[in-house]
């Protein structure tokens, strides 16, 4: 952990610095901290610290809400959009974006982007509450099946192509033109599901025992459930309905952190979230530094770098399954 949080103080001070306009750390203290700040001080403070913030939720969440997941089902292959918060976050923006009311409320995208995830949560869990972990899963898996054949109808029939540009830019996934009133938001609901999330630490670890284990244990696995459902939907939903779809950070977090920690899920949780926020940080500065053209968006990032590390996990399992 200090290692990690140092790396990610580190990370958080290069993210100020780094942009279309490099800026000295030296510059950014003096201009924060001046009565009058100039131009460089209302690039930190109103561009560049939001964004940064805003990474570290999103990658913190991501991170943290992966780790629960695999812990919960007990599959390392777990991840955030499992249970389709992702996938109805996505469609609720879409569907502002469509009928073009993201045009006239500047927060209408992430409002109707949190309703969609939370709605998506309750129908997952509705479907899946009395089946068991797999059943839950599956129930995941529908919705999220559901939420993009929606999201593809909508691309389909656009009213025009502005409309669908608009659409697949926001699915890619970015923390650019982000400012303040996301980061407050979207805190709240952050606060509350990553709480919640880490409630579950003592359940998961009665449920690698297996179900019936855990239950003699005196685990409430429906309390459990409800918790991993409620505090996935929130985190989550929030973060997606502000950035966007972003993958592979709640896959890798947690497989990156455990060689370090041990199979526990409670000591695998809050590293996972601190390597979550750093991951999505490094990402989020990579697509400042990469100049080809337009700003490569942030999910686009994180796929290419986390689809051979998938890759790589697949062939593990394959080698160590027996």
């Amino acid at each position: 952990m200090p290692v990690l949080l140092a790396l990610l103080a580190l990370l958080m001070v290069l993210s100020l610095t780094i942009g279309r306009v490099w800026l000295d750390p030296r510059e950014i203290v003096h201009e924060v901290f001046s009565p009058a700040p100039q131009v460089a001080g209302l690039i930190v403070t109103e561009l560049r610290l939001p964004r940064t913030l805003l990474a570290c939720l999103v990658g913190a969440t991501l991170g943290l809400s992966g780790a629960v997941l695999q812990g919960f089902t007990r599959n390392p292959l777990a991840e955030p959009g499992l249970l389709g918060v992702s996938a109805g976050a996505s469609l609720g923006a879409v569907i502002a974006i469509y009928f073009g009311m993201a045009s006239l409320f500047e927060f209408t995208a992430p409002i109707m982007g949190l309703a969609g995830a939370l709605g998506a949560s309750a129908l997952t869990f509705a479907l899946g509450r009395n089946g068991g972990t797999m059943a839950l899963i599956l129930a995941g898996a529908a919705v999220s099946g559901l939420a993009g054949a929606l999201i593809s109808v909508a691309l389909n029939l656009a009213p025009n192509p502005y409309a669908a540009y608009e659409i697949m830019t926001w699915l890619l996934g970015s923390l650019s033109d982000r400012s303040w009133n996301h980061v407050l938001l979207i805190l709240p609901f952050v606060l509350v599901g990553c709480t919640m999330l880490l409630y579950t630490a003592r359940g998961l670890d009665a449920l690698s025992l297996g179900e019936i284990q855990a239950q003699s244990l005196g685990i409430d696995l429906k309390r459990l459930r409800l918790l991993v459902v409620l505090g996935t939907a929130l985190s989550v939903g929030a973060s997606t309905s502000v950035t966007g779809a972003i993958g592979f950070i709640g896959l890798v977090a947690p497989h990156l952190i455990r060689p370090f920690v041990g199979a526990h899920p409670r000591k695998i949780l809050l590293p996972a979230a601190v390597l979550g926020a750093l991951l999505l940080l490094l990402a989020d500065i990579a697509t400042r530094l990469i100049r080809i053209g337009p700003e490569i968006k942030l999910g686009v990032i994180t796929s290419l770098v986390g689809t051979p590390f998938f890759f790589w996990l697949v062939v593990r399992l394959r080698r160590t399954s027996p």
